[in-house]
């Protein structure tokens, strides 16, 4: 299918062009321009094909490196639900998905990691699974259970990658635990993305995990220790590092606007914006569960039953643009860049994933001046966005 958008305002990583338009053959931008330019490519394009932006915005499509659910669905029950719950994260622009599992028996995990290989084979939206746990500090553990977080194992980890058949996108570890840093070798070998999280990793250790080969931060300032004067932490460490991205749920109650404005200004361009959804993204508040742990939702915010500890989050990645643009203030080109450039780079996709222009996924969201998603495509194709 080929698709034509025209007279849009593009935003991305590589700045703001107005009057833009793009060409998509299939799966693929083809060629992009300002003008009329867009009018020699509309020969043989379908008229329902062609796409009249009437000025609003165009971004890239969005991808989540860290979800666990949405729609009242949770992504740790199974492949059925992982396609029901990417439905409501689509439709608001979440073009591409990393799906997470929280801590459990291992076996749990090789099915898990085994059906998501499997919806990756049939579906290219689905970029892989990340484990968050198990291999996470017990005191951080937040809403995983407590039954099945522990240090890894050699034997354990190679079971692991060999059920994910290559679509193990990333894996949380926390680096002070036994084992760990000789498993960051492991797992980077076999083209894991590591990441620092759920840890009482302190400044030392966690700088130590990203010169060994980690390159990511998992929801920077939640589940670790945050910065001292005295005691940088792993935020700092992660900061520093050229070659590391931070993780931010930005949903105004993870981590405040302005400390998510100093992240922004410390770490230019590595900052990706994730959901860390639970099943209760995009839809009611009430009673769900997040593995085998019992989440009530109440306004929005999603805690373990009878506590205060946040269980995930109800956001959608729509939302956090606007929360980007709106309350912290960074640019839309940065908030954009952090929903698409940025965790394509983390990924090692930027080749193919996160700007508006030729040999890129044909993968863009169209968004009125408020930042409200009015359409999304995926490789080339509408997704619908009636449900909201």
């Amino acid at each position: 299918m080929s698709l034509l958008v025209h007279s849009a305002r593009k935003v991305d990583a590589e700045g703001h062009i107005d009057d833009f338009w793009l060409v998509a053959d299939g799966l693929t931008i083809t060629a992009t321009g300002t003008g009329d330019g867009w009018r020699k490519h509309a020969e043989g394009v379908s008229p329902q094909s062609i796409v009249d932006a009437g000025g609003h915005w165009l971004t890239p499509g969005f991808l989540d490196l860290h979800g666990h659910g949405g729609g009242g669905h949770a992504f740790d029950d199974g492949p059925a639900e992982v396609r029901a719950g990417l439905t409501t994260h689509r439709a608001r622009g979440t073009t591409r998905s990393v799906i997470s599992l929280v801590a459990n028996p291992l076996d749990a995990l090789e099915r898990s990691l085994a059906g998501i290989a499997d919806l990756a084979e049939r579906d290219p939206l689905v970029l892989g699974s990340h484990l968050e746990g198990p291999y996470i500090a017990s005191p951080r553990r937040g809403a995983h259970s407590p039954d099945h977080v522990r240090s890894p194992e050699p034997a354990e980890v190679e079971r692991l990658l060999a059920a994910s058949r290559g679509t193990l996108r990333q894996i949380t570890l926390a680096p002070e635990l036994p084992g760990a840093l000789e498993s960051i070798d492991v797992l980077t070998a076999a083209g894991v993305t590591v990441a620092v999280g759920h840890t009482e990793a302190g400044f030392e250790q966690a700088r130590e995990a990203f010169q060994r080969g980690a390159r990511l931060l998992t929801h920077a300032f939640n589940a670790m220790e945050g910065i001292h004067h005295r005691s940088p932490g792993p935020v700092v460490a992660a900061m520093e590092n050229p070659l590391v991205t931070l993780e931010l749920i930005l949903d105004g109650l993870h981590v405040h606007p302005s400390v998510a404005r100093l992240l922004f200004a410390g770490a230019p361009g590595r900052v990706a914006l994730v959901s860390d959804a639970m099943a209760a993204a995009g839809a009611a508040d009430g009673d769900y569960r997040l593995g085998e742990l019992d989440v009530t939702v109440q306004d929005g915010a999603a805690l373990l039953a009878g506590t205060d500890t946040i269980a995930g989050s109800t956001l959608t990645q729509d939302a956090a643009l606007r929360i980007a643009i709106t309350e912290v203030g960074v640019t839309p080109e940065v908030a954009v860049a952090a929903l698409t450039l940025a965790p394509a780079r983390a990924l090692g996709l930027e080749a193919q994933h996160g700007l508006l222009k030729p040999g890129h996924v044909a993968d863009a969201v169209l968004l009125d001046s408020r930042w409200h998603v009015l359409r999304v495509w995926a490789c080339g194709a509408i997704i619908p966005t009636d449900e909201f």
